[in-house]
Parts: structure tokens; C-alpha cells; sequence
């Protein structure tokens, strides 16, 4: 059984060994993406493997931090206790200029007033010591 003090803590990333280089990136400011030096594929989330073509030969690149929205959702009631301060808040899926997707949330601004293809650029939020969140704001 989750205590009520537990049930106010929002979960933290746990980095591992393919993670742990995207999250160093995000304190420092950047949004680290994996590229692929055979088939040239850029992904996010970090792997130990491209999921292209499967060669583990991969090296992390700053990405330009912009996007376009590419879908969203704007959440009105709260996933538990620990996100009851936020509604409502817009998830959003996030079309990088480098190719992948990513999901994230909306800052700086209303949760009505994303749309679709609208122009967003990364905010590296610091949530504590060791954890800094990717976000986005609009353009």
C-alpha cells in the first residue's frame, strides 16, 4: 500500500546505461539525440542499439531543441494526487526537427492556446538536484 506522503511524490526518471548520457545533457541545458554512424538513423530514446538497423555504433548530437506539435491531449483531471496542482496541462507529442518524436508537456502558456503544428522550442526544467526535465514552449 502507497503511503498518502508517497502518493504526493512525482516519479523521477531513473537513468541507466543508454539513458544516463540524455539526462547529463538535459542538466546541462541540450537535448542529446542518438545518431547512427551506418544507416544514419537519429533516435530518441536512447538505446543500446539503433532501431533502424540494429548497429550499436551510435554517437550523441545536440539537437536544435525545435519542433512542431504533431498531436496533443490536454489533461483535465489529474493521473493521482502528486499531479492535482497541474490540471489542466497539455501532453504533447512533439515532431523534433532532427526526425524522432517525443512526448512531453507544455510550459509558458495556457494549455488551450497549443495547436497543431504549432512551432515549439526545448525548456530544460530543473526538478531537483539531479533531475532536469525536458518541456516545451511555444517558438
Amino acid at each position: 500500500m502507497i503511503s498518502a506522503e508517497d502518493a504526493m511524490k512525482k516519479p523521477v526518471p531513473a537513468p541507466d546505461a543508454d539513458s544516463a548520457a540524455l539526462w547529463r545533457g538535459l542538466r546541462d541545458g541540450v537535448l542529446l539525440l542518438q545518431h547512427c554512424g551506418d544507416c544514419h538513423h537519429v533516435q530518441y530514446y536512447q538505446q543500446g542499439m539503433c532501431r533502424q538497423c540494429s548497429s550499436e555504433n551510435l554517437s550523441h548530437k545536440v539537437a536544435s531543441g525545435r519542433g512542431r506539435v504533431h498531436s496533443f491531449s490536454v489533461v483535465h483531471r489529474a493521473p493521482g494526487p502528486a499531479f492535482k496542482a497541474d490540471v489542466p496541462y497539455a501532453v504533447l507529442l512533439v515532431d523534433l526537427e532532427e526526425g524522432p518524436r517525443m512526448i512531453s508537456t507544455y510550459v509558458g502558456g495556457k494549455p488551450e492556446d497549443v495547436a497543431f503544428d504549432m512551432d515549439v522550442m526545448l525548456v530544460c526544467e530543473q526538478i531537483d538536484d539531479r533531475t532536469t526535465l525536458p518541456r516545451f514552449r511555444r517558438a
